[in-house]
């Protein structure tokens, strides 16, 4: 698919898949750019249960050299991944409107 073919109800589908409908808590970025977390930047998936670490890490490579926090383009990274979580099903919902609206126009 080109940036330019419109997103079929098959592709929202694949999207809306992969969110995993059971965990639609938001994530929450730790990131040592906003007050060192005293480790690495992370992503913390369940908030609600904190005492237990369902964390998601990511590496920075640069070549073959690991980049070590606090870095700003790898914090930027994990909070566009962590927002995305809550962002993704809203752009669905929406492409799902204005579609549904514009199908409307058509058969008038």
């Amino acid at each position: 698919m080109s940036m330019d073919e419109a997103l079929s109800e098959a592709d929202l589908d694949a999207m809306a898949e992969r969110l995993q409908p059971h965990r639609r808590r938001p994530w929450v970025p730790w990131l040592e750019t906003r007050g060192a977390t005293g480790g690495g930047s992370f992503i913390q998936v369940d908030p609600e249960h904190g005492e237990e670490d369902d964390e998601i890490y990511v590496n920075r490579l640069v070549g073959a050299r690991q980049v070590l926090g606090p870095d700003r383009q790898l914090d930027a990274d994990l909070d566009f991944i962590a927002c995305a979580r809550q962002y993704v099903p809203l752009l669905i919902a929406e492409v799902r409107r204005l579609q549904s609206l514009l199908t409307e126009g058509s058969q008038d």
